[in-house]
Formats: structure tokens, C-alpha cells, sequence
């Protein structure tokens, strides 16, 4: 995807290394509901497609997934043909940049600087005076990428369970089982005849490996009735 892409790009730049562009997690937007929208709203929160790199130990998490992101954080605002890149380095903190990354003109900008840089190089016979990966290509290290199954967020679980006493204490124990803390825990009333109702849960920091492990204990209740919607929730802390 051109998320995927563009992360690979500027996770290179920013860690000196060789990725390769199949290397980053994806999950696409279609994951997300008009529900979801909603019920992220009421809980101050907006889902942005983000891409996303950082370091874990040796490692380098590259994952590109729709997020939870706290509706008071700038990054959260962004919208349209509109992109941002928000990078927090040490002695900085925290930077956001956001400009047009779609249509005609934006895009010939672009390419037109670059053929510009070229061109200039070319025409003083010698090599630019930046490589365009920051440093010489040769010089880059080999990324070790992380397992996604091993990396830890906050997740958002959507789904529907039966509206009768228990069901909410044993999807309590599904996730603790797994070691899975819960922030908050909403059941939505519902206005139709129908005995299942929206569950809303955000839970504490859980690797991608523990929620599987719980969200498949959840689908296999009796109680519980169709998919179970799962996002992952970036707070910026």
C-alpha cells in the first residue's frame, strides 16, 4: 500500500537501515465500522490510518493498521488529502509535520525537486551532496524486523454479546487469563428487539499474541454472537 511504502521510506531514513518493502504489518481500513467511528467519538478518540516505526530493543516495529488516537492530539485533526509525520527524538520531543500527500501538484513537486537535485549533480560531475537514503546505501544496516505477534499496544475490542448477568464477568476473565488489564468497559442499551447488544472494551497494553489468544476464547462463548472487532489505541504517552 502507499502507507506501507512511504513507512518504509522514512523508517529507513530515520534508522539508517535496509528495509525491505514487504517487510511492515498491514491491516486496512475495511477492518473499521461506521460503529467504530462512533463509538471512538464518544470515548475521545478518533481512527486514523497510521503507519507506524519504532524501536523495540534490537528491533524495529514497522506496522501499518487503522488507531485509536486521543481526539486532543493534533496528529488526530488531520484529514482530507492532508499527510503528517510525527516523530519523537530525543532533545526534541515531539515534532509533527503535515502538508498534501495526494493530487497532481503535490506529487510534481516532488519528483520535480528530486529530477532537479539529479540534474544538478549530473551537471557538476560529482555525486549529491546528500545520499538519497541519508547515508550511502552500502553503509545501511540490515533491519531486524519485530514480530507482530510480539508487539504490546492498547487495544479496542467491539462486539455483541448477550444482554443477561454473567456475560459481562467471563469476557472480563477471557482477557485476564491472558494477562489482559481493562481500562474501560461499555455496554450499549439497545433499542431493537434483538437479545445482543454493542459491547465496547479498551484494554490495558497487550502483545498482538495475547489478544488473539483472548479474542478467540470471547468468539468461542456462547454469548457471544458474529465478529469481534479489534484496533489498536496509540496514546502518545
Amino acid at each position: 500500500t502507499d502507507a506501507a511504502q512511504k513507512l518504509v521510506l522514512l523508517a529507513s531514513l530515520a534508522f539508517g537501515s535496509a528495509i525491505s518493502s514487504d517487510a511492515p504489518y498491514k491491516q486496512g481500513v475495511d477492518s473499521v465500522a461506521p460503529a467504530d467511528l462512533e463509538f471512538a467519538r464518544e470515548l475521545g478518540y478518533r481512527i486514523k490510518h497510521l503507519g507506524i516505526a519504532k524501536r523495540d530493543g534490537n528491533a524495529l516495529q514497522l506496522r501499518v493498521h487503522p488507531t485509536l488516537i486521543p481526539e486532543e492530539k493534533a496528529i488526530a485533526q488531520v484529514d482530507g488529502v492532508l499527510n503528517a509525520v510525527m516523530i519523537n527524538a530525543t532533545g526534541v520531543g515531539e515534532l509533527l509535520l503535515v502538508g498534501p500527500g495526494a493530487g497532481s501538484r503535490p506529487t510534481a513537486s516532488a519528483v520535480c525537486g528530486d529530477l532537479m537535485s539529479i540534474a544538478g549533480s549530473l551537471a557538476r560531475a560529482e555525486k549529491p551532496a546528500v545520499p538519497s537514503m541519508g547515508v550511502p546505501v552500502a553503509t545501511l544496516d540490515t533491519a531486524i524486523i519485530a514480530d507482530i505477534e510480539d508487539v504490546s499496544s492498547a487495544w479496542y475490542l467491539r462486539l455483541n454479546a448477550e444482554d443477561k448477568p454473567g456475560v459481562m464477568a467471563a469476557l472480563t476473565k477471557c482477557l485476564s487469563e491472558q494477562g489482559i488489564g481493562i481500562e474501560s468497559l461499555i455496554q450499549k442499551p439497545d433499542t431493537s428487539a434483538s437479545t445482543y447488544v454493542p459491547v465496547i472494551i479498551l484494554t490495558d497494553t497487550a502483545t498482538t499474541r495475547s489478544l488473539n489468544a483472548a479474542v478467540s476464547d470471547i468468539k468461542a462463548m456462547p454469548s457471544v454472537v458474529g465478529n469481534v472487532t479489534r484496533l489498536r489505541v496509540e496514546n502518545f504517552s
